[in-house]
């Protein structure tokens, strides 16, 4: 006997949902495919998932509060939270990498700020 693959799976809980019957399964899930290609926006899912990936760490937290209130260079962050260089980087990156922080060069100096993109800017109102 074969193993069910998940699509095999996917239209037998959808008939024994009694959202359809056995014949009109294959339809009804290729209706709902086509819902989700319709109301899903991609880009902006790849973005919000970065965003929040980028905002679910507690270092990460701390540093977008500090740059809410005024930019930093790497070693104020890392003297006012205690984190060593690599690590500042580390999470550094990833902020930026979501679009959450920006970064200006000045000499041999780098200074973080938060985003001006105000869908950014309303998202860390709910911020610490």
């Amino acid at each position: 006997m074969q193993a069910k693959t998940k699509l095999d799976k996917a239209l037998e809980n959808l008939v024994c949902s009694k959202k359809c019957t056995p014949e009109e399964a294959p339809f009804y899930r290729e209706k709902l495919v086509g819902l989700a290609k319709k109301a899903i926006d991609e880009k902006l899912v790849d973005r919000l998932s970065k965003m929040y990936k980028g905002l679910a760490d507690e270092t990460r937290l701390r540093i977008v509060s500090l740059l809410k209130v005024q930019e930093m260079c790497v070693c104020e962050l890392m003297a006012a939270l205690g984190l060593t260089q690599p690590t500042a980087s580390h999470h550094l990156m990833i902020l930026e990498n979501a679009e959450i922080i920006k970064h200006r060069k000045e000499g041999k100096f780098v200074f973080y700020r938060v985003s001006e993109d105000e869908f950014i800017r309303r998202l860390l109102q709910l911020a610490p």
